[in-house]
């Protein structure tokens, strides 16, 4: 696709810096990117489906992506190559055309891939006014596959309020694109639709979603220093396995020469490099962190039915415990999924929903192995086997899904079980629930319900408040 139908967006870039080691990695992906999508030197295949009543054009399905990577790759395990995959797609060179997700799955979901002005070695850095007039023209639009969602529309109304000087510039701005819009082809139109709003899915995601734009490329690599020697929680990690196999067992161990000290210096010096973010981010991020939970705040919004801590009165705790859940407990729940398993009820309707999937061994792991953390110590390698006996040994009843470093680690730990020993396998199941499950809960009915009970009625708050007075 050309540079120039994209002009009107209105959103800058700069000169890429290729030297950086940010803009290596970029250029490498793009290469694999480009090489997926050339047909004529044995890429993936790009066809137009059928669908009820419609055509969907521009699209690959995410298990010949899977299976490209593998071959052409030397990739041998299906997880590794998804991996890799997620990865490419949460940086926004392809993207999934029915959600918002931007992960790679291994089945016949469709995905479509990014015009390459959109790529990040354009070191795009999209400022508010840009994603106003974006969101301003969606409401232009008046097509049912382009209105906006709860939070869009929130984000929308906020920035309203912040441009509100500017607001009619913003809108002719808005309108005149909408106008170029409409003279081109339906078809290219639509493409076009879904590649910008796949660009504002990385760079203004739906919450909950990982932020790519705030993280270093280079640490979803993983890479490590190879002269690194790690301890770990855990146990003993696999570079010290590895020196401690290649010493005889009668030689004291060693100390550390002033090379070793030198390269572990500066190892850690590179640490602290990569974690730096531009002020200008970080203000962003702490603002929309404080909009987001301003409400919940007692020290900036009153409680309600009272503040515990100034009147006595137990009510507002005693909801807060309750199993039938306000409406401010459930709108919660949507910011992430550590807020929504915070909440016992959240627990509960999130297992419920789970259960429909037929996959809440999932989150019945995850808190048991929350639940081993908490027990006393002599009651710990006991339950450490039953945790294992029940969703990891070979024919578990309930047995999850994990990726081969996860399994072997936890392996090895069980062997001497600990707390900790399951910390690896939680991790991955919690990033699997958050990544592919929780996103499903949150467009549920079941969800949706919750979020809009009683709207019409007395609210579940007022039905316990009366209760609670009754008894009193």
């Amino acid at each position: 696709m050309a540079q120039g139908s994209r002009d009107h967006i209105g959103v800058g870039t700069a000169n890429p810096d290729d030297d950086s080691p940010n803009m290596i990695v970029y250029k490498k992906i793009e290469d694999v990117v480009s090489r997926l999508q050339d047909e004529k030197a044995g890429g993936v295949p790009i066809r137009t489906v059928k669908s009820f009543l419609s055509k969907i054009p521009s699209v690959v399905a995410g298990s010949d992506i899977v299976q490209w990577l593998m071959k052409n790759l030397s990739i041998e395990e299906t997880v590794e190559a998804v991996h890799l995959g997620s990865l490419i797609a949460a940086h926004g060179y392809f993207f999934p055309i029915s959600d918002h997700v931007l992960t790679l799955k291994d089945d016949g979901t469709f995905y479509r891939f990014q015009s390459p002005y959109f790529w990040p070695s354009n070191c795009w850095e999209p400022e508010n006014t840009d994603y106003a007039i974006y969101l301003c023209k969606r409401t232009m639009q008046n097509k049912a596959r382009l209105e906006l969602a709860d939070y869009e529309a929130e984000n929308l109304a906020r920035l309203q309020r912040a441009f509100a000087r500017k607001w009619e510039f913003i809108f002719m701005q808005a309108e005149a694109q909408v106008k170029i819009d409409r003279k081109k082809d339906k078809v290219e139109r639509k493409i076009l639709d879904s590649q910008e709003r796949a660009f504002w899915d990385v760079h203004r995601p739906v919450p909950g979603c990982v932020n790519t734009t705030e993280m270093d490329i280079r640490k979803c690599r993983r890479e490590r220093n190879p002269q690194r020697v790690k301890k770990s929680v855990y146990g003993v990690t696999e570079d010290n396995q590895s020196q401690s196999s290649a010493q005889p067992p009668s030689q004291p161990c060693r100390t550390s020469t002033k090379e070793e000290v030198k390269k572990e210096i500066s190892f850690l010096n590179t640490q602290l490099d990569r974690h730096c973010m531009k002020m200008s981010k970080v203000a962003d991020s702490l603002l929309g962190y404080t909009e987001q939970f301003l409400e919940y705040d007692p020290f900036m919004t009153p409680l309600e039915p009272s503040n515990p801590w100034v009147s006595d009165d137990t009510t507002f705790w005693d909801l807060e415990t309750s199993r039938d859940p306000n409406q401010h407990r459930v709108k919660k729940w949507s910011f992430s999924l550590e807020e929504a398993l915070k909440d016992p009820a959240g627990r509960e309707q999130f297992l419920k929903f789970l259960e429909s999937e037929f996959s809440s061994e999932n989150l019945r792991f995850w808190l048991a192995v929350q639940d081993l953390k908490r027990r006393p110590q002599q009651d710990v390698s006991a339950r450490a086997q039953d945790i294992w006996q029940e969703f990891l040994a070979e024919g578990a009843p309930s047995s999850i899904n994990l990726d081969s470093h996860s399994y072997e680690r936890t392996s090895h730990n069980i062997k001497d079980p600990g707390r900790y020993s399951f910390e690896d396998a939680q991790e991955h199941i919690f990033q699997l629930m958050k990544s592919d499950s929780y996103s499903r809960f949150l467009r549920s009915s079941t969800y949706q319900d919750l979020l809009l009970a009683r709207k019409k009625g007395k609210s579940l708050t007022g039905k316990r408040l009366t209760g609670l007075m009754q008894s009193s």
